[in-house]
């Protein structure tokens, strides 16, 4: 398993697939040496890494009808529909702890990509070099234009991991991994359209010109990134596992019945390709 990275794709609440991914790997003590995740990827990464096998589920499913975790409330009160206080801040620290130790003694690395506002581009932190700021990181990493507000940190004006590089596979190559497992959580087949930014979204981040240029061309490095790893895969270096069934998850879902089941989803489909993973891995 040495240079062999773990690659978290994001997803909002489709997150939720990567929790039941990585519960079952957990179940079998797979430890990868690298994990690198953005947005709801990395927040279900740094639990793997903690070796908290519930928590993901605890935190993805339990709590979600709790008010203060999506609302349109927290919107109007608060200008942010997830409740960023409460998910970063009472969750792992008292509702849901967070083993801050047991994530910083990991001999793993984790790694935790956010988007520079002002530049568009990608900005990655590392655990061996940050480890007492995840949680910040992490808030950054899920911070979603219009529905979360920008978070400042290291001198930078931090948000959405996924906005600059939705599906981190490069960076894990470029920090030395030759072989990656990459957990999507969109359906084989899937491709980006381009989207419509109104004129609202432009009035409010008018100050941050490159994160607005690297919205428009999203779709555009979504779908590269796409080909690239199924060109890949091809060739044997890279491990894909997502979603075998249509996805009924939208990015911001409150039903429990269908994030339990998404989450079942994601254990089922990695429980069934354990023989390829291992050849994959040995």
């Amino acid at each position: 398993m040495k240079q062999t990275g773990l690659v978290l794709e994001g997803g909002g609440s489709r997150g939720v697939y990567t929790a039941g991914v990585l519960r079952y790997l957990m179940e079998q003590d797979i430890y990868l040496p690298y994990t690198i995740g953005v947005s709801a990827g990395a927040c279900n990464g740094s639990s793997y890494i903690a070796r908290q096998i519930d928590r993901n589920r605890t935190v993805n499913i339990d709590f979600v009808d709790h008010p203060e975790y999506l609302s349109i409330r927290n919107l109007i009160t608060k200008r942010q529909m997830f409740g960023m206080d409460f998910l970063f801040d009472t969750l792992p620290n008292k509702l849901a702890p967070f083993d801050f130790q047991a994530f910083e003694e990991a001999q793993e690395e984790f790694v935790i990509g956010t988007t520079d506002c002002v530049t568009g581009e990608s900005i990655y932190y590392k655990k061996s070099d940050y480890p007492k700021d995840v949680v910040t990181i992490l808030r950054a990493s899920s911070s979603i234009p219009l529905v979360a507000p920008i978070v400042k940190f290291d001198g930078r004006h931090l948000m959405d991991g996924g906005i600059a590089d939705p599906i981190p596979i490069k960076q894990s190559i470029k920090d030395g991994n030759q072989k990656n497992v990459v957990v999507l959580t969109r359906n084989k087949g899937y491709f980006k359209k381009p989207q419509s930014f109104g004129w609202y979204l432009r009035k409010k981040y008018q100050e941050y010109p490159g994160m607005l240029e690297t919205l428009e061309k999203r779709h555009q490095v979504y779908n590269e990134t796409l080909e690239y790893l199924f060109e890949e895969e091809k060739k044997g270096n890279v491990f894909i596992i997502g979603p075998s069934e249509k996805l009924k998850v939208k990015r911001i879902e409150k039903n429990k019945n269908r994030l339990t089941a998404l989450y079942q989803q994601g254990y089922n489909d990695v429980k069934q390709l354990e023989q390829q993973l291992n050849e994959f891995l040995a």
